[in-house]
């Protein structure tokens, strides 16, 4: 179960009832409190929700645990539902490391791209699966250190579509885009990405705990590798995903939540992770557990963690 989180800002949430099928359009009002006012998800000519805003809204589905709710949930954040605290404290009570499992990949992340960025000299990066928007997003380390850089954002979920649109605004001088895209349709991520970005120049492609959702090994790194076929040489892949090789009451505690109806995450070995990474050059110090890579002053969980990640250079 992986994904990002929200630490920033608020949800106003209006009339929310709770069904089999989810909230209707009057179930949930979204606002987005960012220090001290307000922006709404409206139409600035009628006053109502946007074209496909409201169909956004109605997708919501608030009677089944999501991933990327839990993901907030954990690391503090209020963009969550009573029924992802639920399933987020039953694994926690199975398993109580997750909550550093969690902070370890997000300190993995913004490391690599600051590696990216600063080190490798890339000016545009392609984020799939990106999750709700938390503090330090991709386009926020990218353009701290290149106020240029391009990003594009990619994912499926209309909680995410709605956060996203409102609060991932880049710099004047680079570009922010978000795409409704498909992990499963890496052809149509890449069409819908090449309307911001420029696949003649390097990009950094990053699959931070969104390849565990693709259950088949095989299909998961058939993803991995149309993505990166798609990327011109000098491009990095930065990559990571959960295992159950430190502790085995993380694959107990993945189990169960699998087993609650909500999208199941497939734990992988090292190795398995090391495999997306195949025709690549690997970074040193290679495919490690994520406090182990690159660390810095920020790391504040154990070394020796059930989160694995990677940096691929492609020739």
């Amino acid at each position: 179960m992986w994904c990002e989180s929200s630490a920033f800002y608020t949800v106003a949430r209006s009339r929310v009832a709770t069904s089999s099928t989810g909230p209707s359009r009057d179930d949930v009002a979204y606002a987005f409190d960012m220090g001290g006012f307000v922006v709404t998800m409206e139409s600035p000519t009628t006053g109502r929700p946007e074209a496909g805003e409201a169909d956004v809204q109605q997708k919501i589905d608030t009677s089944v645990p999501h991933s990327a709710r839990i993901w907030n949930y954990w690391l503090g954040g209020k963009d969550n539902f009573a029924v992802d605290r639920e399933a987020g404290d039953q694994y926690r009570q199975v398993f109580p490391g997750v909550v550093d499992v969690a902070r370890a990949s997000r300190q993995f992340l913004v490391r690599s791209i600051m590696f990216l960025a600063a080190d490798a000299g890339i000016r545009q990066f392609l984020d799939v699966g990106t999750g709700l928007p938390t503090a330090n997003n991709t386009h926020e380390v990218a353009q701290r250190i290149a106020p240029d850089a391009r990003i594009v954002y990619v994912d499926s979920d209309p909680l995410v579509l709605v956060h996203a649109r409102a609060l991932l605004v880049g710099t004047a001088e680079g570009r922010t885009a978000y795409i409704d895209g498909d992990l499963h349709d890496p052809a149509a991520v890449i069409a819908e990405a090449g309307k911001t970005l420029d696949f003649a120049q390097p990009i950094g492609l990053i699959l931070s705990g969104v390849m565990g959702h693709v259950p088949d090994y095989e299909a998961a790194r058939s993803i991995t590798r149309q993505l990166v076929a798609a990327l011109p040489s000098g491009s990095y892949l930065s990559l990571n995903d959960g295992t159950s090789l430190i502790s085995a009451e993380m694959q107990q505690a993945q189990d169960d939540y699998n087993d609650s109806g909500a999208t199941p995450y497939t734990l992988r070995s090292p190795d398995e992770i090391v495999g997306f990474f195949d025709g690549l050059e690997l970074v040193e110090p290679g495919v490690v557990p994520c406090p182990q890579w690159r660390p810095d002053d920020a790391v504040d969980t154990p070394a020796d963690i059930d989160a694995f990640g990677g940096v691929g250079r492609k020739r």
